[in-house]
């Protein structure tokens, strides 16, 4: 899939086509990602008024189209983890407190597979492989996954940590 989105750099906008990678930054720097989907505005707008009193569960965007999930959990051992990726939402995952490990890798090198895809739950499970990047995510710091991006969120980051996280669920 190949993205064509206007940029500005010091007030001159250019086109630049370039195919969807994982992005990490913080929510102060969320702006210059706003052109990347048409929901993407959005989704940052509602993540800058989170706050630990937020209720868990789901909390409706744009309807259907972006849709944030409140969660909170204990990061769990590397061993315990799966990939996992999505075909119809892309991912925003951001750390309002606590830290946690993203697992990372290429959708394409995923072998050996533990859940099929459903369009119910728009998630296929995989096995860990052996390249794979670690991303250490940390309170006010934010992960943009797309559905070519394979992820094992909530794992462990030099040990066990309480996390209070979001996840943006904005249509591809």
């Amino acid at each position: 899939m190949i993205v064509e989105s206007g940029l500005k750099r010091a007030g001159v906008c250019f086109m630049a086509v370039f195919p969807p990678l994982m992005i990490q930054d913080t929510l102060d720097q969320s702006a210059r990602y706003e052109v990347l989907s048409p929901y993407f505005a959005q989704a940052f707008a509602f993540l800058k008024t989170v706050d630990e009193k937020m209720a868990l569960g789901r909390h409706d965007i744009v309807g259907d189209e972006a849709f944030a999930i409140v969660q909170t959990y204990t990061t769990k051992p590397e061993e315990k983890a799966l990939f996992e990726a999505h075909r119809r939402y892309i991912d925003v995952q951001f750390i309002y407190s606590g830290r946690e490990t993203i697992l990372w890798a290429p959708l394409v090198t995923m072998k050996e597979e533990t859940r099929a895809y459903t369009e119910e739950k728009d998630a296929g499970l995989w096995k860990l492989v052996p390249d794979m990047t670690p991303i250490r995510v940390s309170a006010g710091h934010f992960v943009i996954l797309y559905p070519e991006d394979a992820h094992a969120p909530c794992v462990e980051w030099a040990g066990p940590s309480e996390v209070f996280k979001v996840v943006v669920k904005v249509a591809v």
